[in-house]
């Protein structure tokens, strides 16, 4: 056996028993190594069946005829590539391997055949692919190493697409280009340093490209390159420091660009900059939210644009010669996934998830404001009774910071004080979403578990100040943000604060661990999944290609003084004040919070004597994809709240 697998002690002796005992229980897969988790019985399986089985679709690309699409969703392990012809039609799957293929374009003039990316086991070493469409074969285009691909921005005709790619180094993201009936005559045209560049837009006739390089959350720049002469220059200044610059696009006007900035405000707004005179004019000032997307037709005459209002969003219609814009009406209130228009500007396909849905597909005629659906996706057996609406709540932390997330009470069938899951997000620089339950609605309508997600300082969504206050030597005030949720806990009648559960992943596994041994007398257990242990073994051990990019929203763990707050504050340092029970859950390939993270919390924990569950996943990286261990995992947190949280 591959896995490590603790049975509770049987009161009975021999083989046969033995064997009937253990077909009684859910036995991790081959994949999984387990330890310390008690056995888990099969009628918990069954028991959440009901909320397991439900799945989502969003669209990655629209044919040239603007007829049909291809979508993702999910009908064995993990997502797949579909093709969608018509509303409602059946779903023709194109794509069937183990690792999931979250996304693709079309050739653009034809249709013929796809590019997409897949990786291997979670690396995030994304290999670019095509697919014939009509012989359904697949081709590797890139060199199957270590190295990402992906990006890709099609000339106009067809001829080929420019991408990104880490392949020269492993850590700085070049840009290529390449005939994907050719693969082997791929060019380098832009060297760079740094793994934050990437393609933003291409020229109606393939000679400029408007190229962005990601610094931080608060900081990007925009560069015109000349795909004939090879000559990057600078679109905005490089010297204007912690000012976003990005999502550029071509204005029909050859002077002119479309971007989202956050020059002069606190959230970024749609703009426009002149090339020559290097005027901008903002449009989107009298919304006070960000706008956090936008599609500009192919004729360049319309655009649609997103807005993230308190974790909601909203689309708008913009028209470029007036440049006025008013919402879309009759969208349900909910969260837009992803939006793009026909090539004949007439319509506009979208992908939109509300609290008691999952995302589906649907088109917009822009002459008539008709709404029609393309997809209905399952949502297993759960009903719209069995889902829990989000509320909006707000607190005060500890220098009186208002703080925001979204609770999720328990179904009214329960009485009494509720025990309480606060979830982290990651990012930092993520946000919790009005979003759906999906699966976890059981901890809701079954287990009488009320949820909340906090957008803790650093949170992204509520303006660029926001976003910083976290940053460096403040990273302990979002940590401070969570101690403030507890005493709000305290306060709420039908809710336990002696029974709280802190559970996160990646930099929310960090405030997972800290919030373990800050505030250990007031939560009952934990659970960290992919968390940062050690910024200065996370900074030393994270791939290349993301180091200097962590370096500048976590601060520089070179530098003495950084590094010796990182030690102060690392839970790995602190674990002598953790003194609730411990699930640790890892991918064993994670480029970004590698599997160190984990195993080194786990071993020092152990050696102290505390309770602590591990589950790591060999085929899995940054969180689990693979529908056989995100099930084994929920089953296992189900076992550790029924263990240390309800009792």
């Amino acid at each position: 056996m591959n896995y490590k697998y603790i049975f509770p002690v049987l009161l009975f002796s021999g083989s046969v028993l033995f064997a009937q005992a253990k077909n009684d229980v859910i036995v991790p897969n081959e994949n999984l190594i387990a330890e310390n988790i008690p056995a888990i019985p099969k009628s918990l399986s069954e028991k959440i069946k009901k909320y397991s089985e439900s799945r989502g679709a969003n669209f990655t690309a629209i044919h040239p005829n603007g007829q049909e699409l291809i979508m993702v969703t999910r009908f064995a392990s993990t997502n797949q590539l579909h093709r969608l012809s018509q509303p409602m039609g059946a779903r023709k799957q194109l794509t069937f391997f183990d690792e999931p293929v979250n996304g693709a374009e079309y050739e653009p003039t034809k249709g013929e055949y796809l590019i997409y990316t897949k990786d291997i086991g979670g690396n995030e070493f994304g290999q670019l692919f095509k697919l014939d469409l009509k012989t359904m074969e697949s081709t590797m285009l890139t060199d199957g190493g270590r190295s990402q691909n992906g990006g890709i921005t099609w000339r106009k005709d067809g001829s080929g697409f420019y991408f990104s790619s880490t392949k020269r180094n492993g850590g700085d993201r070049d840009i290529y280009f390449m005939n994907p009936l050719k693969p082997a005559e791929t060019k380098l045209v832009l060297q760079v340093k740094g793994g934050g560049w990437g393609i933003n837009d291409i020229s109606e006739d393939g000679k400029k490209l408007i190229i962005g390089e990601y610094v931080s959350a608060n900081e990007s720049h925009l560069y015109l390159f000349d795909t004939q002469t090879q000559k990057l220059e600078a679109i905005t200044n490089r010297n204007d420091r912690q000012i976003v610059q990005g999502s550029a696009k071509f204005s029909k006007n050859t002077d002119e660009i479309w971007f989202v900035t956050d020059r002069d405000n606190e959230f970024d707004r749609l703009a426009t900059f002149n090339l020559k005179t290097k005027k901008i004019n903002y449009f989107t000032s009298a919304i006070p939210w960000e706008v956090s997307n936008y599609n500009l037709s192919k004729d360049g005459a319309k655009i649609v644009f997103e807005t993230n209002e308190s974790g909601l969003n909203k689309l708008y219609l913009m028209d470029t010669a007036t440049k006025k814009y008013e919402e879309i009406k009759g969208l349900p209130i909910g969260l837009v996934n992803n939006f793009e228009f026909t090539a004949d500007g007439k319509s506009l396909f979208f992908s939109q998830s509300t609290y008691d849905s999952s995302a589906d597909i649907y088109r917009l005629d822009l002459a008539t404001n008709r709404i029609e659906r393309w997809t209905e996706s399952e949502q297993g057996e759960m009903q719209k009774s069995d889902m829990s609406a989000p509320k909006l709540i707000e607190w005060n932390s500890f220098d009186n910071m208002k703080i925001t997330g979204f609770y999720y009470p328990v179904s009214k069938k329960f009485m009494g004080k509720r025990p309480v899951l606060i979830n982290i997000h990651g990012g930092p620089e993520g946000q919790s979403m009005a979003s759906s339950l999906g699966s976890s609605n059981y901890y809701t309508n079954e287990m009488g578990v009320a949820l909340i997600y906090p957008n803790v300082r650093g949170s992204s969504g509520f303006g660029k100040t926001y976003l910083a206050s976290d940053n460096g030597f403040n990273r302990m005030n979002s940590v401070k943000d969570i101690g403030a949720l507890l005493d709000w806990i305290a306060k709420q009648p039908e809710l336990d604060k002696d029974r709280i559960m802190i559970m996160g992943g990646s930099y929310g596994g960090f405030m997972t661990l800290a919030t373990a041994y800050e505030y250990a007398d007031k939560i009952r257990c934990s659970v960290d999944i992919v968390g940062i242990s050690d910024f200065n073994t996370f900074l030393k051990n994270t791939e290349e290609y993301r180091r200097d990019l962590r370096r500048v929203e976590y601060g520089d763990e070179r530098d003495p003084k950084m590094s010796a707050f990182f030690t102060k504050i690392a839970p790995l340092n602190n674990t002598d004040k953790i003194k609730k029970p411990m699930f640790i859950i890892q991918g064993t390939n994670d480029p970004r919070v590698p599997v160190t993270e984990a195993t080194q919390m786990r071993d020092k924990l152990k050696a102290q004597g505390n309770t602590v569950w591990y589950l790591e996943a060999k085929n899995e990286g940054h969180g689990f994809r693979k529908k056989e261990n995100v099930d084994f995992q929920r089953l296992a947190v189900i076992r550790f709240m029924e263990e240390y949280l309800l009792k």
